[in-house]
């Protein structure tokens, strides 16, 4: 529930599990909710069935009095949850199996955010909220075994693990857990990452370099696994504290930019990326070039103009980033270049990946940073969220626009609405996306059911003896 950090929703996915998921298509197909939510008084009231029977992993059955507690756990440790709850005024049980949530305004990203695995509304019993938590219960199919800081987390299969009965839909559906146990070990170089999988140390590895595929195709024991249009690595704003609190100086560091070159730095080979200035790429439902003229525009001397207007003196610019995602640093290098040719002061600051995560939310200790996304289901789970995540988007123009368009219920006119707020990105500019990314994963040939996804997941998968 704490943190947003993909790699902890990564790992927990398989042990604890959420009202919602993703499903097949980016769409929202119930988990631990029994069906679709009914809404209600022009969608102000969600009703949600519970599933009957599951079992966490105390043995101890979930019932709604444990949604309700998770519910409430949610609203106080979750960034997310403090977005969700900004919209709801009651959260009810009229029976064992039935939660109510009623909303002071319809709230269309309510439903994806009780479907994402990070900052995640995980359901955990009543007797068990602790903050911060020190019981790990879940209802997933795997049970956290052990945890040694930078050695491995281990996780079990959890022999009386409820699954659904419907096919399997994504990530949803039935879900059944083959491999006794999973053993996550971090290896911050990314390099290591492959050498490992090179050497059969290791099943599977995710975020590895691009220069590593030639590599690992042509190998009998590994195989690469390249995800295409897997997400968008942003530059994040600050737009709360310092000197890109001013508008004029975040549209000065898009204006300077040639994300040709720093996509090239950051992934080599044109298989992994594509220079793209829409949110989403074509084929998904949000598509749009609305405002995408201001993308990549590849002009120092405009970039130089706006920061002149800004009242710019030279102030440090600090930029965090982090080796241990290779593409990251890259592109930070290569940009960090740019900006300096159009007299920027960027101040890079290379640290681990917990320590930018921690530092991001805290809007006295940096300008910008290097993150990135999946494609999801949900603008609004991503960088147009509420104004207390980091980045801190808020502002008049946003609270108008997104705000109609998180507003509206259908899925039609949400679409329609969609253009408009891809072109405040681009007048307001929070963040700065650098284009689209696939993402380069290995797969031993003896690891079998590997799903492509945003966050991988080993439910349904199996190791061949």
């Amino acid at each position: 529930m704490v943190t947003t950090a993909d790699l902890v929703g990564g790992i927990m996915q398989h042990v604890f599990e959420t009202l919602y998921t993703f499903g097949d298509g980016l769409t929202i197909v119930p988990l631990l909710a029994e069906s679709d939510a009914v809404v209600g008084d022009g969608g102000r009231r969600l009703t949600i069935k519970l599933r009957e029977g599951v079992k966490f992993h105390d043995g101890s059955v979930m019932t709604s009095a444990d949604v309700l507690a998770s519910l409430n756990r949610w609203r106080e440790v979750s960034d997310r949850g403090k977005t969700g709850w900004a919209y709801i005024t009651a959260a009810t049980a009229p029976d064992a199996h039935t939660v109510v949530l009623t909303l002071k305004d319809p709230y269309a990203p309510l439903l994806a955010l009780l479907s994402l695995n990070n900052n995640a509304m995980a359901i955990t019993p009543a007797s068990n909220q602790a903050a911060p938590m020190t019981r790990f219960i879940g209802t997933g199919p795997y049970v956290l075994k052990e945890r040694r800081a930078d050695q491995w987390v281990i996780l079990q299969r959890f022999a009386d693990y409820t699954p659904r009965t419907d096919p399997k839909n994504g990530y949803g559906g039935k879900r059944t857990a083959y491999i006794e146990e999973i053993r996550f070990v971090p290896v911050p170089d990314p390099n290591t990452r492959v050498e490992g999988m090179l050497s059969g140390q290791f099943d599977y590895s995710e975020s590895l370099p691009t220069a590593a595929l030639a590599r690992l195709r042509g190998q009998t024991k590994v195989a690469p696994y390249l995800v295409k249009d897997f997400g968008y690595p942003v530059f994040s704003l600050n737009n709360k504290a310092g000197v890109l609190s001013n508008m004029k100086m975040r549209q000065a560091l898009l204006a300077a930019l040639d994300m040709d070159e720093i996509l090239k730095a950051a992934f080599g080979t044109p298989e992994m990326y594509t220079a793209r200035g829409s949110m989403y790429p074509p084929g998904l439902r949000f598509h749009s070039m609305e405002g995408a003229d201001a993308y990549n525009q590849k002009n120092p001397a405009k970039a130089r103009q706006l920061a002149a207007e800004a009242g710019y003196k030279g102030e440090p610019i600090r930029l965090l980033t982090t080796t241990q995602f290779d593409y990251y640093y890259n592109m930070a290098l290569v940009a960090t270049e740019q900006w300096k040719k159009a007299g920027l002061n960027i101040d890079m600051q290379v640290v681990d990946w917990a320590t930018l995560l921690a530092r991001r939310n805290n809007p006295a200790l940096y300008e910008l940073s290097t993150v990135g996304a999946p494609f999801l289901a949900e603008p609004s789970l991503t960088f147009t969220a509420g104004s207390e995540r980091p980045g801190y988007w808020s502002s008049e123009a946003k609270d108008r626009v997104v705000g109609a368009f998180n507003a509206e219920m259908d899925m039609a006119k949400r679409t329609a609405m969609w253009p408009e707020v891809q072109k405040l990105i681009y007048t307001e500019v929070p963040y700065i996306k650098v284009g689209d990314q696939g993402t380069l994963r290995a797969t031993s040939t003896r690891l079998k059911g590997i799903q492509p996804g945003a966050w991988s997941y080993f439910w349904d998968a199996w190791v061949e003896r």
